[in-house]
């Protein structure tokens, strides 16, 4: 198997790296079986972060013929006004340069599955993606994200099928346990919870089982 993860100018180190490392964990104690790129739309390229400066070297182009899981990670800059340096900014900056239609056949190909972490899922839902789709964000953009068209659930991971989304920042951690499991199986999943004395919290959000009442 093969996870990809996306950099695009201006993405988030954490949101990007920490299922980088926890996925590639993953792949090594199971002798193998999930290899893990980091990869940009325009292909092998420095790729800046913000607002540190520092880049990360994407080594291809994304493969959707090759792919089995993608990773979208969020923005990082200011949280306040409309510069280029905001975080909607750049998210809009991400989905201008074409990336929107290669999200758009992802989401349509069959046993390929897209996972974002924090602003990811406000990049799919600016591409107009997520209308009707369940998904989470970043507690400070979830009225962002619902008026997108997504159908926003309060969960630090929420299971929408072939889409899985993840909230804020840190939860990229257990968004990379959480595919482990589905994709590779809990026992490799825990011992990389035991490598790197890391638990995944709360429970995943999916549309399973009686619906819960309001208190």
């Amino acid at each position: 198997m093969l996870a990809q993860i996306v950099l695009f100018d201006g993405f988030d180190l954490l949101d990007a790296l920490a299922p980088y490392e926890v996925l590639w964990a993953g792949g090594d104690i199971a002798g193998g079986a999930l290899k893990v790129e980091l990869v940009s739309f325009e292909g092998a390229r420095e790729v800046p972060s913000t607002p540190t400066g520092m880049s990360v070297k994407a080594t291809g182009r994304i493969d959707l013929e090759r792919a089995d899981l993608l990773i979208i990670p969020g923005a990082a800059g200011s949280l306040g006004g409309g510069g280029p340096g905001s975080i909607p900014a750049l998210l809009a900056s991400a989905v201008g340069t074409g990336l929107a239609d290669v999200l758009h056949q992802a989401l349509g190909k069959p046993g390929l599955t897209v996972g974002t972490v924090c602003g990811g899922s406000l990049l799919l839902g600016m591409a107009g993606l997520l209308k009707g789709r369940r998904a989470t964000t970043n507690h400070s953009a979830l009225e962002a994200l619902k008026a997108t068209g997504a159908d926003v659930i309060a969960a630090r991971i929420v299971d929408d099928g072939n889409l899985v989304t993840a909230a804020g920042v840190t939860s990229g951690l257990d968004l990379g346990v959480y595919l482990l499991e589905r994709t590779v199986g809990p026992r490799v999943a825990h011992g990389v919870e035991a490598l790197f004395q890391f638990e995944r919290r709360g429970t995943v959000w999916r549309a399973q089982g009686h619906e819960a009442l309001a208190w």
